[in-house]
């Protein structure tokens, strides 16, 4: 079993005098710091969340997405064919993100994640996992002026996106994951994503996952499991139906158990948490779980996000004590 996060991280530090990104952004718009020191900035930041994640004592670290502006934008904008709107509500939650809107043919020019990548491999003892946004949630959430066809508007930004991971895979990446929420939430473009998954990971030959969250997969299941990605996040905080929708998890793959709330402050309790793995082993061995909060842990105060990933260490070393 191992602890791991979804992607982000909060940018605002809480438990230590640890740098805030969202102050020196402010101050880089405001021209009173120059670009040189706002990406100094960045990377004391990025430092400092993948020390807590270490110190919290999780497996799995990210970046923390500590330069992305949100799950959108900052991939969005490295992509030829791409400017930026206003902003809007990203899904039902207090975050925006600014709205790419595609005037030209989108397509990869150059990495886009790579240094943050290596960046964050040179700067911890523990293994990393390399986080990008699903072609599908990419494209739902673009203003789209130029291919007016969606199913042409998803195919290139899957290009797109199999592109950066094949350039993060030759950087050195082991684990690639990419994130899915609109495909709970918009499930009529299932069809389409059967096709986008095998655009995303062709020529990957490492480690690859899928997350999905704010929602559940039923309408989805069997075929979902059938997805080429060899880890399945699945939420089971917002989508608790996917307890009743393992039966038939393959033997090959491993599931990302997403059971720790991350919009929510109040603290769950480890031997709640042992209990839900006590349960989900009937159907999936726990050597073939990633415990992780149910999506990215961005919505939550820097010092209640801390305080989660405790109680899914602590969870994780509780339940190898009794269960395994």
């Amino acid at each position: 079993m191992i602890t791991t996060l979804v992607g982000n991280y909060p940018k605002v530090p809480s438990l230590t005098d640890g740098p805030n990104l969202r102050t020196a952004i402010t101050r880089y718009d405001q021209k009173r710091i120059t670009a040189e020191e706002m990406a100094r900035v960045a990377d004391d930041a990025t430092r400092d969340a993948i020390g807590e994640q270490a110190r919290a004592g999780l497996d799995l670290l990210t970046d923390g997405h500590i330069r992305w502006e949100d799950e959108v934008t900052y991939f969005s904008r490295g992509l030829s064919g791409v400017s930026l709107n206003g902003l809007l509500r990203f899904f039902d939650t207090n975050t925006y993100y600014r709205q790419p809107i595609v005037s030209g043919a989108l397509a990869w020019q150059k990495p886009v994640t790579v240094r943050d990548y290596t960046f964050a491999v040179e700067h911890s003892q523990k293994p990393l996992k390399a986080v990008l946004p699903g072609p599908l949630t990419l494209a739902c959430h673009v203003q789209d002026n130029h291919y007016k066809d969606f199913k042409k508007l998803t195919f290139a930004a899957a290009e797109a996106l199999n592109a950066e991971a094949t350039a993060l895979q030759a950087a050195g990446a082991s684990f690639i994951q990419w994130n899915e929420p609109t495909l709970v939430r918009a499930k009529e473009h299932f069809a389409v994503f059967q096709e986008l998954a095998k655009i995303v990971t062709r020529g990957i030959t490492v480690k690859t996952a899928l997350y999905t969250y704010f929602g559940d997969i039923s309408g989805l299941y069997p075929q979902f499991l059938g997805l080429p990605f060899q880890v399945l996040g699945l939420d089971f905080v917002m989508g608790e139906a996917n307890f009743g929708l393992l039966k038939g998890f393959p033997q090959e793959k491993e599931l990302g158990f997403g059971i720790v709330d991350a919009r929510n402050t109040k603290l769950e309790i480890v031997e709640e948490l042992v209990g839900h793995l006590d349960g989900l082993r009937a159907t999936v061995s726990l050597d073939r779980v990633y415990l992780n909060p149910n999506c990215g842990l961005e919505f939550l105060p820097r010092k209640n996000a801390y305080e989660k990933l405790e109680r899914i260490v602590a969870a994780a070393a509780r339940a190898k004590e009794v269960l395994l």
